[in-house]
């Protein structure tokens, strides 16, 4: 069986190798210099291509140096259980300690991500992301810089797309998709892409996603993205959500689908047998006209902001009730706060029973009824009445 410092080395060889390498920190050291207190380690982007940049923290100064992947592996590889005893491995799945001590004796711990502490060093603020700031499609798209560092006016792009990550993660467990499965995925109304690329970095290399994106400048602008990144699987193509096929599905995602473009995407997901369909809807105005406020709220309702919110409400509420009739699990919360974007409903549905429950299908429409709505788009996809 391999010690526990090759098995590290492994790990630290295929985080290189698949970049997903978020960090990686030596310390407790025990070289001959003793100004130096810990290395750290991450990977950045040059013009010459992927590099890692070490970091020596001495005790009252930095140096700073570039390598490429083969030199850097080169270098850390005689230093572990030599020069520092200490060394932890983070990635967007798990964390790697290997602890070592002075007469080569050596224990390795992993963790998964649900249970990895955040990357902190000797004065070192650096928080644990699921994607890397310096990874190469958020380059392309203007997200981050060649530093790494959120650009001008992209801080909170750059927060969402981290908070997508992290809930997709969570929902893609709850699914059953952490069984090294391969999936097809569809992001319905793609746009700029950002939670597209996203979507495809977190499960690469096992899944096909595909953006259906309306606007052909996009679909363009997103391909060519694709292309300079060197990013496998990933696709987009013109098309719209109610007239596009997709074929057999495991995710479907569709994020500010305006209207009732995210009932077409909602019944797209569930035709295509999606196990999991994620969706944050904007601009419900389908049901305002239809809708009849209860006696009791009808001088509440006379406001029109009051109106909006409440038709928000009912259609959302009312999509999540035709998605548990239709066999799905769902849950609805806040995706980013207020602070970042106006859009922050997320209704995610896993599929887990089988659909046409009778007694769901009364506690739905007697919901429609005491709103005054008598038709709505996905109820009428999935050939579901309301009266």
């Amino acid at each position: 069986m391999a010690s526990a410092r090759e098995r590290f080395l492994d790990l630290l060889r295929t985080s290189v190798r698949d970049a997903t390498l978020v960090k990686l920190t030596l310390g407790k050291h025990r070289g001959t210099d003793a100004t130096l207190r810990n290395l750290f380690v991450r990977p950045v982007t040059l013009k010459a291509g992927p590099h890692l940049s070490f970091v020596w923290r001495h005790l009252t100064r930095d140096i700073i140096k570039n390598h490429s992947p083969d030199q850097a592996l080169a270098q850390i590889e005689p230093l572990l259980g030599r020069d520092f005893l200490d060394a932890h491995l983070f990635t967007p799945l798990q964390t790697a300690q290997l602890e070592c001590n002075p007469g080569g004796e050596a224990r390795l711990f992993i963790k998964t991500a649900a249970e990895a502490p955040p990357a902190v060093g000797s004065h070192d603020r650096t928080k644990i992301r699921p994607l890397p700031a310096n990874t190469g499609w958020l380059q392309a798209l203007g997200v981050t810089n060649d530093q790494g560092r959120p650009r001008e006016g992209m801080a909170a792009k750059y927060r969402q797309i981290q908070k997508f990550v992290e809930l997709l993660g969570s929902l893609a467990a709850e699914a059953g998709f952490d069984d090294g499965r391969e999936l097809r995925i569809a992001d319905m109304g793609s746009g700029k892409g950002y939670l597209t690329f996203a979507t495809a970095a977190y499960f690469a290399p096992r899944a096909d996603v595909t953006g259906i994106e309306a606007r052909g400048e996009l679909v363009e602008l997103c391909n060519a993205a694709t292309k300079a990144s060197g990013i496998r699987r990933l696709s987009f193509k013109t098309g719209h959500i109610n007239a596009t096929a997709t074929g057999a599905l495991d995710v479907l995602i569709a994020l500010h689908a305006c209207d009732t473009a995210t009932d077409d995407a909602l019944a797209q997901g569930i035709s295509a047998g999606a196990s999991l369909l994620v969706v944050s809807p904007c601009c419900q105005q389908e049901l305002r006209s239809q809708l009849t406020a209860p006696a009791v709220l009808a001088e509440a309702l006379r406001h029109g902001i009051f109106q909006e919110r409440q038709t928000e409400f009912v259609t959302d509420a009312l999509r999540a009730q035709l998605l548990e009739w239709a066999g799905y699990r769902t849950k609805v919360f806040e995706f980013v706060s207020m602070e970042h974007t106006a859009k922050n409903l997320l209704i995610a549905a896993i599929k887990t029973h089988a659909p046409g429950d009778e007694r769901r299908a009364r506690r739905l429409r007697e919901f429609a009824q005491f709103y005054g709505i008598r038709t709505q788009r996905l109820a009428g996809h999935l050939g579901c009445p309301l009266t």
